[in-house]
């Protein structure tokens, strides 16, 4: 290795491979130039940014543990400490990944998607219907009152805000309609 100390206080350290090493006068902060063109910064508030040049992608980590990812398509990954990880997607969808298993997922448009850790499923659209999504059942909720029920075996149940009650069996036919 070759270390060259500059008129400013700066160490510029250059390995065999290729690989530079630069320290600030200050000791600070230091960069490395990967000879495969990646890129380390140890930052004096201790964040620590590596640059993957064949990925064309930035990792941060941060001294409280929260460490992000940016990617060249412009999303940016967040992972907290608690395990928690955040996804911002270039199209502004927002998708929170939570250690205990709960997923929630917010669309542009306003709709929001919840998935608990048994797998069950909630969409609140922007219109303000609902779905709810489970192992026995697909259900509809409409803003005046109507839901509408799929069971695996296919047969339907509607309940009209107005009382009425439609079920259909598992080939579609009306099996009751009470008005």
């Amino acid at each position: 290795k070759v270390e060259v100390v500059l008129a400013d206080g700066r160490r510029i350290i250059t390995f065999r491979n290729g690989t530079k090493k630069e320290i600030s006068a200050d000791k600070r902060m230091t960069t490395i130039r990967f000879f495969n063109g990646d890129v380390k910064k140890i930052m004096p508030d201790e964040r620590v940014i590596y640059y993957y040049a064949d990925a064309q992608t930035t990792h941060t980590a941060y001294p409280d543990g929260l460490e992000v990812l940016q990617f060249p398509n412009n999303q940016i990954e967040k992972h907290y400490p608690d395990g928690t990880q955040e996804i911002l997607f270039p199209d502004h969808t927002v998708k929170c990944l939570y250690s205990d298993g709960f997923e929630e997922t917010f669309f542009p448009d306003g709709t929001v998607v919840k998935i608990e850790k048994n797998g069950d499923k909630i969409v609140v659209f922007s219109n303000g219907q609902k779905e709810v999504h489970t192992a026995q059942f697909k259900r509809r909720e409409y803003p005046d009152g109507t839901v509408k029920t799929v069971y695996g075996n296919g047969r339907q149940e509607t309940k009209y805000s107005t009382g009425r009650v439609r079920i259909k069996d598992e080939e579609g036919t009306v099996i009751l309609d009470k008005k």
